[in-house]
């Protein structure tokens, strides 16, 4: 499923959309930024609270499909960017990581 796609079926706000077309092979909830780094692998839609310029980093280092940032968690202005110059999806949401989780999980009929 690209991110366009999930976006859409989830009505997610979006907050940078630079790579509609990523495709979505899994899912990924975590708020502890050593984990993710390890754990977040290519295609991987991270679900985080996570809203500072680190989880920008992860997520250009991890070549993770998308952040989803979870419970209204809002990016400054220079995370926003960062975004922006490195092509990172960004989502936002809500819902808690688990609810996104779960609902990622059954449209990824896993």
């Amino acid at each position: 499923m690209t991110v366009k796609n999930f976006q859409e079926k989830l009505n997610l706000s979006v907050i940078n959309l630079a790579n509609p077309n990523s495709e979505i092979t899994d899912g990924y909830c975590c708020d502890l930024l050593s984990n993710a780094m390890v754990k977040v692998d290519e295609g991987c839609c991270w679900f985080t609270v996570i809203d500072n310029l680190n989880v920008i980093a992860i997520a250009v280092q991890t070549k993770c499909a998308c952040v989803v940032l979870c419970e209204n968690a809002k990016l400054d202005e220079h995370a926003k960017n960062k975004a922006k110059e490195h092509g990172v999806n960004i989502l936002s949401t809500k819902d808690n990581a688990y609810s996104m989780a779960v609902k990622l999980g059954i449209l990824l009929n896993k």
